[in-house]
């Protein structure tokens, strides 16, 4: 993507913002923020029953770059699982986004892609929590039962 193009896609993502507001049900609902620059973003996102994103939304007040890298990673993630979402790079996204531009806003261009990695973790973390039996001991008699 050229330097033009980089400037017409951030530009149509702020004027344009996909998937922007809250989201009902959502499993993940995590606010992150760019003291530097005074970004706020929130990220919202709900998972369907075979673990894959079905829904990530938006809300916030930032810079053109940081909202436009919101609505763009609203678009990417869906149908991603919690895996997937993890794994995914911020030097990639900042590719995706067009480095040129935004290589001078590292924090900026990531900000909501960090949050929503961040939620996302903290939930798939919680999914395995709560599938794993832990052996639980009782302090009266000392016995242990398994119980979850």
């Amino acid at each position: 993507m050229d330097r033009q193009e980089a400037i017409e896609f951030l530009m149509d993502h702020y004027e344009n913002p996909r998937n922007f507001g809250p989201l009902d049900h959502a499993d993940v609902s995590l606010c992150g923020g760019n003291p530097g620059c005074a970004d706020i973003i929130t990220m919202h996102a709900r998972f369907d029953k075979d673990g894959k994103l079905e829904a990530v939304n938006w809300e916030g007040e930032g810079c053109t770059i940081s909202s436009a890298a919101a609505s763009y990673v609203t678009e990417i993630t869906q149908g991603m699982t919690a895996e997937e979402v993890e794994k995914m790079s911020f030097e990639d996204l900042m590719e995706q986004l067009g480095r040129e531009l935004v290589m001078t806003r590292p924090t900026c261009a990531t900000l909501a892609l960090g949050t929503l990695k961040k939620g996302v973790h903290e939930y798939h973390m919680h999914q395995k929590a709560e599938e794993t039996a832990y052996p639980v001991v009782s302090r009266d008699s000392g016995n242990v039962t398994e119980s979850r």
